[in-house]
């Protein structure tokens, strides 16, 4: 048997809350707590150490944004954090995914989606798929960013490495990284691993926030 994974749910409205519970509750994941605004959702993980946050970015007393920031900051064994949003464009979620977020879920989510990402992000991966995930980052990462400190990083970093941050910037799984650089799964997620280690990055979306911001890949011109 493996270890339940533990949730704690964020959001300020109560049926928002139960239904995500249930959904989570109904495939055997545990919901650790709940929390109504972002102050009590700090003190939920502080006091659960949940593996995965769903956080509203939106809420009374302390917005999602800020404290995604203070469950994450100074830590890199903190939770996997998923933030939650009622629109498909929203520049807080850009910030959100700066601060340290795994990803973004609209709260119409299908129960499976809403499953798959609690359990995507817990395995170490980043919940990319969303095309609308790109778009922000593509719209947002290059405004008003100091990259020296950046650039000096991605110096560590091989040509194979860099290639394969360029393909992560667009979207790819390992699987079409895999199949598009002719190399297997494994080798792939070899080059991920040694890519967020040497540039000091939690995950996926952090290494596609990174290759925006340092010109690895630009942004697709506005239409």
């Amino acid at each position: 048997m493996t270890q339940s994974l533990r949730v704690v749910i964020a959001d300020d409205q109560a049926l928002v809350r139960a239904g995500f519970r249930m959904i989570l509750a109904a495939e055997g994941l545990d919901v650790v707590a709940e929390a109504a605004d972002g102050i009590e959702a700090v003190d939920a993980v502080r006091r659960t150490r949940p593996d995965v946050v769903l956080m509203d970015i939106r809420m009374p007393e302390l917005d999602g944004l800020e404290a995604t920031r203070r469950i994450l900051t100074g830590t890199d064994d903190g939770p996997r954090v998923i933030m939650l949003t009622t629109f498909d464009l929203d520049h807080y979620v850009y910030a959100a995914l700066s601060a340290g977020a795994s990803g973004f879920l609209l709260k119409d989510v299908s129960p499976e989606h809403l499953v798959a990402a609690v359990r995507l992000v817990r395995s170490g991966d980043a919940l990319l798929a969303p095309a609308i995930t790109r778009r922000l980052v593509e719209r947002f990462a290059r405004r008003g960013t100091d990259t020296t400190a950046i650039h000096r990083d991605l110096s560590a970093l091989t040509a194979r490495e860099l290639e394969v941050l360029r393909l992560l910037a667009e979207g790819l799984s390992n699987a079409e990284l895999a199949e598009r650089l002719h190399l297997s799964e494994a080798t792939v997620k070899s080059h991920v691993a040694r890519i967020l280690a040497k540039l000091g990055l939690r995950d996926r979306v952090q290494a596609v926030v990174v290759a925006y911001r340092t010109g690895v890949v630009s942004p697709v011109p506005a239409d």
